[in-house]
């Protein structure tokens, strides 16, 4: 195994991770909620009175930040092997799994490990396992 040492980012992806982990502080110290991504977009769909307005918002910024960014730094070129169809695809498995699971990897990788959650800790391992073996089996077993 090689490190691609041009695209190695220590920096930062160390910069990155902690504005997620202040993010989720914040949300859970200010307003008492998880930064599950799934359950916040789900709790738009239908949006409850006095709900909405938080969770609009918090989805805004995650489409504005790349937006932000590119203000300041050219954004990387953004390369996908897939086509449509297995994107659709991937995407509708991953719904299906958030609503399984009762989450996303951000609201149980980020926050419910954070707090220690043994149901998070398990859902985790899960998200880190099938992706391992999806890996696996498409780069050795389906090559």
């Amino acid at each position: 195994m090689t490190i691609d040492w041009h695209n190695f980012t220590p920096w930062s992806s160390l910069a990155g991770g902690m504005l997620i982990g202040l993010a989720a502080a914040l949300l859970i110290l200010l307003n008492g909620r998880v930064a599950g991504i799934s359950g916040i977009l789900g709790g738009l769909l239908p949006p409850k009175a006095g709900d909405a307005a938080w969770r609009t918002l918090f989805l805004l910024g995650l489409v504005l930040a790349p937006l932000a960014y590119a203000a300041v730094k050219p954004l990387p070129a953004l390369h996908i092997e897939a086509g449509s169809g297995v994107l659709v695809a991937a995407g509708l498995l991953v719904g299906i799994g958030t609503r399984y699971g009762s989450g996303c990897t951000s609201g149980h990788g980020v926050c419910g490990v954070a707090r220690l959650s043994p149901r998070s800790l398990v859902a985790t391992l899960a998200f880190v396992l099938a992706g391992f073996a999806t890996v696996f089996l498409l780069r050795h077993a389906f090559d």
